[in-house]
């Protein structure tokens, strides 16, 4: 063994601080990256906001102070140019005697500070506000409104507690789930039974399932069941149905799914009109109690998109959404007072650079979010016309060999980014579609196969539903279209179609 110097020349890649922040920015969704300039304001003293517009008055106040000068300039011009002063003020600090610099009054900084914020235009005192109760609103969720008839109900203190876990433990539909849980290790809880529930309540067991019943007899009729068959039962009884229509719920459920009708009327040896006059009943029972419940306002949930599509005669423009986010400058005044301070000068310096580093970011994902849209839209120009049966195939390497770029950021730009069109509010990974075969014409997205198979389903008869190798006939014969059976059921599913089966309707 001995020990000797090699020289050796290798190349690498090393991402620089700038580089990761411009990658972990582009990724980032409209609402993470107003998160993100947030906290930049709030961590760096030398960055301002466009909500901050001082009023127009001079660049002293009376004590000869300097305050904050008046509009903020945008962009780099004014970083460069407070480089500039930054390195000749430093210089003729040199040769200037430190105690001639007079000592920053933070007290006098801070009122004219306060003085500078622009008033709200109308905004009077609390008594001129709307009462509270006018402003906030929330839709009831299924367990506030079972929570209100337990609060309701002349309920022991054991058995309201075996109420709340019952109702700690619903599901999304309204029924009860005991099953166990998933443990980090793979492993799983073993179940629970409304007897175990009832000893954790301090409830006699045996009383457990009366008041489960009375629980499932609340508005919804039939919630807090345990399976399907439970809650029609209940729904079934609590209405009045006939003895018929319970027997076939109890036993025939299964024939009830798959509308084999005829094996009912064999087993209950009944004529088969009795049976679908038995259906027509059962079929206006809830199998979803919590239908008319959620815990999210599907109606209420807003996209802000990040860029609009709109046609200007006979061109398309793509313009970003700025509104909401921050333009960010250089507090200019208030880094010169604090480069005064020769103890700052490094802390300042780094905090200038962090700065510039940021506005380029997001000056540069901007660009880059608007070129890729633009792309999008020179290759999809039959889509905005005409809509989505226009879609073309495309794949995120067109758009990367298009505008220069590399399949990742391709990606992190369309992730979580939207776009507002004439067509409607579409997230930009919509417009990547895989191809699919037509005869003689060119390939068509699959996603535009998906609309053409739900027109094609929507237009069937009700009676007599379209079998998977009848919409592949159909699709061949109409559009041309080149498809399997397997990928039409697939589509379908994706689609939330249920298979021809369960689709037809005998009444």
């Amino acid at each position: 063994m001995e020990i000797k110097q090699q020289l050796k020349l290798s190349q690498q890649l090393v991402m620089t601080p700038q580089l990761q922040q411009a990658i972990r920015l582009l990724q980032l969704s409209r609402l993470e990256l107003i998160e993100e300039i947030r906290k930049e304001c709030d961590a760096n003293p030398v960055l301002a906001d466009e909500e901050f517009e001082p009023r127009p008055r001079s660049n002293t106040d009376s004590s000869g102070a300097e305050v904050i000068g008046t509009a903020p300039e945008q962009g780099e011009a004014r970083i460069d140019r407070l480089d500039e002063r930054r390195r000749a003020e430093t210089g003729s600090a040199e040769k200037t005697d430190t105690k001639q610099v007079n000592e920053i009054d933070w007290e006098q900084f801070l009122e004219n500070r306060t003085l500078q914020q622009p008033l709200p235009a109308s905004r009077g005192g609390f008594e001129e506000l709307p009462p509270i109760e006018q402003n906030l609103t929330k839709a009831a969720s299924l367990v506030d409104h079972l929570r209100w008839q337990l609060q309701m109900s002349d309920f022991t203190e054991s058995e309201k507690r075996f109420a709340e876990l019952i109702l700690g433990n619903l599901d999304d539909n309204g029924f009860l789930d005991l099953k166990g849980v998933e443990r980090p290790d793979g492993t799983r809880t073993p179940d629970l039974t409304i007897e175990e529930l009832a000893e954790e309540a301090g409830l006699d067991p045996e009383d457990a399932p009366e008041v489960l019943r009375m629980m499932q007899e609340w508005d919804p009729v039939g919630v807090c069941s345990r399976d399907l068959r439970e809650c029609l039962l209940v729904q079934a009884e609590v209405f009045g149905s006939l003895d018929l229509d319970v027997t076939i719920i109890d036993k025939h459920l299964h024939n009830l799914e798959k509308h084999n009708y005829q094996a009912i009327a064999r087993d209950l040896k009944v004529p088969v009109e009795e049976v679908y006059e038995s259906v027509k009943e059962i079929q206006k029972l809830e199998s979803r109690p919590a239908r008319n419940f959620s815990e999210t306002d599907e109606k209420q949930i807003a996209i802000t998109p990040d860029v609009y599509v709109v046609k200007d005669s006979e061109k398309w423009v793509v313009t970003d959404n700025d509104r909401g986010v921050q333009r960010l400058y250089i507090n200019e005044a208030l880094t010169k007072q604090l480069l005064k301070d020769p103890s700052a000068k490094e802390f300042i310096g780094e905090k200038l650079r962090n700065a510039q580093w940021l506005i380029r970011a997001i000056e540069q994902r901007r660009k880059t979010i608007i070129r890729v849209t633009e792309c999008i839209v020179e290759k999809q120009r039959e889509f905005f016309e005409r809509g989505v049966a226009h879609l073309k195939p495309m794949i995120l390497r067109d758009v990367a060999e298009a505008v220069g770029m590399h399949e990742s950021t391709i990606s992190r730009v369309t992730t979580n980014k939207y776009v507002h069109t004439p067509q409607g509010l579409f997230e930009l990974k919509y417009f990547f579609n895989s191809s699919i075969r037509r005869v003689a014409e060119e390939d068509i997205a699959s996603e535009s196969v998906k609309q053409a198979i739900k027109k094609i389903i929507e237009g069937e008869d009700k009676q007599n539903p379209l079998s998977d190798q009848a919409i592949v006939e159909i699709l061949a014969k109409q559009d041309g279209i080149q498809i399997a059976r397997r990928t039409v059921a697939k589509y379908r599913e994706m689609l939330g179609i249920l298979a021809s089966s369960k689709r037809k309707k005998l009444f």
